[in-house]
């Protein structure tokens, strides 16, 4: 019989008769002659390495004897060298649970290959045979250097060789084909099968058996050489067995742990394999005295991974012991202490006038007390293990005893640990939090989904995923009822936050609460550093995200009025906020905090009676900090605005300079919405920032008149230009009056008013005021100044929409060098030159030069601003119109419909841009024949304009002449005729007899008037 069938059932308690061991079998492809086979060792030992990982993939690692024979020795030591070189939690718990192995003829130091390579010859095998041989002995003494180490220290494991004491036939051809019928030799010597570690030579360890190489692992009924076998098994079996709890019970191990095993624990498995990797244990070499620090947001799970490495050691590692100790004050750390010196029965711990610190780190650090774990939990205030007669000093620092500390507080963690290694617990993953929900919420049907989203809402905090599992299960209900609850407001989130539950690893002396938790760190932050404090309370109100170190700066050079608070202090404010995991700074300098942490912060301001106070201060820093909005400014307002909307949520104690800076930030925050193009998000600040203006400094106050003159602006955007020119009217009144006719705020309200009436069409209104306007910056500014060369340009546009496009010309091409030379090629001001003048060349028919200017301008529009801004997309538009007075139907149409679906978007469906681009496909339609898609789109523009402008405005105008083509392009001709006569008599009232859309369009009138009564007098003649 084999060996490997009859171990099963021999293996057995001599007691009881119960099985001491589960054998498992591993084969290999082991023939000589005929192999396909390449593989070398080291390719054999990686498949058996694979096998073997199933014994450790259980929550309970039995102790492992593994049994070779011949070349699968050499496969086992080779998987036990990789073993002990790995790093993998799998491998150490594997090599771990090796007691032992039986070698049975393994040739350590090679074998007499001589009869196999003939039967060998060139097969793929040969590389292996050859590693295996006497006489070459590279390969074997590499592995038996490595192997010597690989199962630990003498004691820690047992290895034992069996050799073989009868010579073997060997190898012969005949006939062509090999048999084992050469001259008798011994295959594998007895120096080569027990060369293996010196400490073991003794006869338990080195056992001969009566066999030939290749039956040295067959035996017969009531065979001998089968019972010395067995029985040296069995007593190794035995011996693997015993020897953890033996050594634990030399040891005299103790388990100090005050909680339960978690079964809900759920990830963190990279944490917990920087724990083993770090302090040492799991592995078969001393534990290293090292010391490492868990830290993070209180609730993160710190102590919850402590707990799981302490229950993992005791799996892996019985005979060490474990011992926790609470260090949120130094009462707590002294019973701890005494609990330890009373189970453990240090002599003297029962004499009143022993110093028990002293007492348990004397005897822990002696290593006659065996090896031991410390987690030292909680120990969040830095300056109890810090200051004079700090508690830092009674912690045992020895080789034979790793110290693990969790903590919310960074610097604790880094004093503790003697700047030693700190890893830092971050929040869950999405999978992690979601499965730890379904482990708590175990027979409830929640949704995945819901899960997923209470997971996120909760910002997977461990504290606070157990702290709403445990209210579900209480109350009832499901994840989608509690989400309901969550979505009345932060209120319901803080109150539910506030709730009181029971978890597993919580110390019954601190809060299970989040809420509580977090406020135990902050008044412990405002008791360490009254700055630190304030930052946290103030930067509740900004956006939770690249919070600004300038806002953080401003405030404290604020303070410095009432108390000097330098540099240095400011560093050391944020580095406690930080250190406590409150703030993260990111890489640009910017600070970011959980929105959670905002949250309870306010939460216990409310509590403190300062709510009020630190809303209005984040006002404050704001207002002071963020510019009026404009290209220069553009991208400090980018960044500023998340933090602009936070602080306008909330009411601060309404001081009369809370009240002003609110309006300044409006008034500047709606800057920056026009110079998006934003104008529904600016006139509503504008509204706000102009009342309050109002009612604190009266209406003739130039920051009121500022107000008022941008929401004019915003109304005309918006096409609201009844609105915009009663309030500019009224604007410029008051400036006129209080400022005079040409200071500079009134020459731009007269401006803004001439811009409300080009836009109605009344050029010759507008073209007083502009002409006005340019004359007198020209005297007050010069030629070239800025507001000068605007008034140039706005003039420019409205000689065009007058057709008088050579004075139009003039006055672009002068403005557009001007900019360049001031501003450079790509400055807004320089591109909106270049397209007010490329819509000039347009309107003359020279579409090349329209079209190379409308390019070049769009592309940097694009670079610039991106694909949809409003100004990007006015080129698109004005490039689209080019393409179709060209005949490039198919460019002009994916541009418009581009453009139209844009500004849908951004503006709605009846904007004056809308429907602008709704007009230009209209005509792309109209040229190309789609006579139908054409007139659906110009009636519903011309209706939309009638509504908005009125039937007389310009763009109305353009309508009704469209309109009226389509349809005499349908032969539809008495209906063109009426709407194109109606449309000409208005636009020679309104915008002259000489306007070229006038005189076009009264010439088209005539030719079809003319063919009209030429079709007519046909019509009679051929009647009679």
């Amino acid at each position: 019989m084999w060996l490997r069938d009859s171990l099963p059932y021999d293996l057995t308690h001599e007691d009881t008769g119960r099985l001491m061991a589960r054998v498992m079998t591993y084969g290999y492809e082991s023939a000589v002659t005929g192999s396909k086979n390449v593989q070398n060792l080291e390719d054999l030992a990686t498949s058996f390495h694979h096998t073997l990982l199933a014994l450790v993939s259980g929550p309970t690692v039995r102790p492992i004897v593994l049994v070779a024979h011949s070349l699968g020795g050499l496969i086992a030591k080779q998987t036990v060298i990789t073993l002990s070189k790995s790093k993998r939690e799998e491998d150490l718990r594997l090599i771990q649970a090796m007691y032992g192995i039986v070698f049975f003829g393994v040739p350590h130091e090679g074998m007499d290959i001589s009869s196999l390579l003939p039967m060998v010859g060139d097969g793929p095998n040969r590389f292996l045979i050859e590693s295996i041989s006497h006489i070459n002995l590279q390969i074997l003494s590499i592995q038996q250097r490595e192997f010597h180490k690989a199962l630990g220290e003498k004691g820690d494991s047992e290895v034992v060789c069996f050799y073989e004491t009868l010579k073997s036939p060997t190898a012969k051809e005949k006939d062509g084909r090999w048999a084992m019928t050469g001259p008798d030799a011994v295959l594998v010597t007895k120096a080569s099968a027990t060369h293996c570690r010196p400490w073991e030579d003794g006869t338990e360890h080195i056992c001969a058996v009566a066999r030939t190489h290749s039956e040295m692992v067959k035996f017969g009924p009531q065979d001998h050489e089968y019972d010395k076998v067995r029985e040296t098994l069995r007593a190794l079996v035995r011996r693997a067995l015993t020897s953890r709890y033996r050594l634990s019970r030399a040891t005299n191990a103790k388990f100090l742990v005050p909680y339960n095993r978690n079964p809900n624990f759920i990830g963190r498995a990279e944490t917990l394999r920087d724990l083993k990797q770090h302090l040492g244990i799991g592995q078969r070499q001393a534990i290293v005295g090292s010391r490492v620090a868990l830290y993070g947001l209180g609730g993160i799970g710190k102590t919850q991974i402590a707990l799981a490495y302490a229950y993992w050691l005791q799996e892996v590692c019985p005979e060490v012991s474990v011992f926790w100790v609470h260090a949120s004050s130094a009462e707590r750390f002294h019973q701890a202490y005494a609990s330890i010196a009373q189970y453990c029965q240090i002599p003297g711990h029962d004499d009143p006038k022993t110093d028990l610190l002293a007492l348990v780190k004397s005897w822990l650090q002696s290593k006659d007390h065996g090896r031991w774990l410390m987690v030292i939990d909680n120990a969040d205030d830095a300056q109890l293990f810090s200051r004079p007669g700090n508690l830092g000093q009674w912690i045992p620092d020895c080789t034979h005893g790793p110290v693990l500390i969790t903590t919310r507080n960074k610097v604790a963690g880094s004093r503790l640990t003697q700047s030693g290694h700190l890893i830092e617990v971050g929040k869950m993953d999405d999978g992690e939090s979601t499965q730890l929900l379904r482990e708590k919420l175990k027979g409830d049907d929640s949704d995945a989904d819901d899960l997923s989203r209470l997971a996120l809402r909760l910002e997977h905090l461990p504290l606070a995923l157990a702290q709403a599992a445990a209210f579900i299960q209480e109350m009832g209900i499901t994840a989608k009822n509690y989400l309901q609850l969550l979505e009345k407001g932060d209120q319901h989130l803080v109150d539910l936050l506030a709730e009181e539950f029971e978890t597993v690893g919580r110390d019954s002396g601190t809060p299970h609460a989040v809420v509580e938790t977090w406020i135990l760190s902050f008044e412990e932050i405002q008791q360490q550093d009254a700055l630190a404090s304030e930052f946290l309370s103030l930067m509740s109100y900004f956006d939770r995200q690249a919070i600004p170190l300038k806002f953080l700066s401003d405030y404290n050079e604020q303070l410095q009025v009432q108390e000097p608070r330098g540099e240095v202090q400011l560093v050391k404010a944020l580095g406690i906020l930080k250190a406590f995991s409150f703030i993260t700074e990111d890489k640009d300098h910017g600070f970011d905090m959980h929105r959670l942490v905002q949250l309870v912060t306010r939460r216990w301001l409310d509590r403190g009676g300062t709510m009020h106070q630190f809303a209005e201060q984040a006002l404050l820093v704001v207002s002071r900090n963020y510019p009026f909005g404009e290209y220069e400014t553009r991208a400090i307002c980018t960044t500023y605005l998340p933090h602009a909307y936070a602080v306008l949520k909330f009411k601060g104690a309404g001081s009369r300079g809370e009240r002003l800076a609110r309006a300044s930030l409006l008034h500047c925050a709606a800057g920056f919405f026009m110079y998006q193009s934003q104008w529904m998000e600016a006139k509503g600040f504008l509204t706000q920032a102009t009342e309050i203006r109002k009612g604190l400094l009266g209406e003739e106050h130039p920051d009121t008149l500022a107000s008022m003159s941008n929401l004019a602006s915003a109304y005309r955007y918006q096409g609201q230009w009844k609105e915009a020119e009663e309030l500019q009217a009224k604007e410029l009144s008051i400036s006129k009056r209080v400022l005079g006719e040409e200071h500079p705020e009134t020459l731009i309200s007269i401006a803004n008013l001439a811009t409300t009436y080009a836009e109605q069409g009344r050029w010759k209104e507008a073209e007083e005021f502009e002409v006005q306007v340019m004359e007198a910056r020209k005297r007050l500014f010069g030629e070239e100044h800025p507001d000068t060369l605007d008034s140039m340009a706005n003039l420019a546009v409205t000689y065009t929409e007058q057709g008088r496009w050579k004075e139009a010309k003039e006055f672009e091409v002068q403005v557009m060098e001007a900019r360049k030379r001031l501003f450079g090629e790509e400055h807004p001001d320089t591109l909106d030159s270049m397209a007010n003048l490329a819509v000039t060349y347009a309107e003359q028919g020279r579409w090349k030069e329209a079209e190379e200017f409308e390019v070049q301008v769009m592309e940097a529009r694009k670079r610039l601003f991106g694909e949809e801004h409003p100004k990007t997309l006015y080129s698109m538009a004005h490039l689209a119109a080019t393409y179709t007075h060209q005949g490039r139907w198919k460019e002009a149409e994916e541009f418009q419909v581009q453009v139209m679906e844009a500004r849908k978007r951004l503006f709605g469906e009846e904007h004056p841009d809308t429907l602008y681009s709704m007009a230009n496909l209209a005509v792309t339609y109209a040229e190309q024949g789609r006579w139908k898609e054409a007139e659906e789109f110009e009636v519903q523009v011309m209706e939309a304009r009638k509504r908005l402008f009125g039937e007389e405005h310009p763009d109305t105008l353009n309508s009704m002449a469209s309109l009226a083509l389509i349809w005499r392009d349908q032969g539809r001709l008495a209906k063109a005729l009426d709407l194109m006569r109606r449309c000409v008599e208005f636009q020679q009232r309104i915008l002259g007899t000489e306007h070229p859309h006038a005189v076009s369009n009264f010439s088209i009138l005539r030719e079809w008037e003319a063919a009209s009564s030429h079709s007519r007098d046909e019509t009679a003649g051929t009647l009679v």
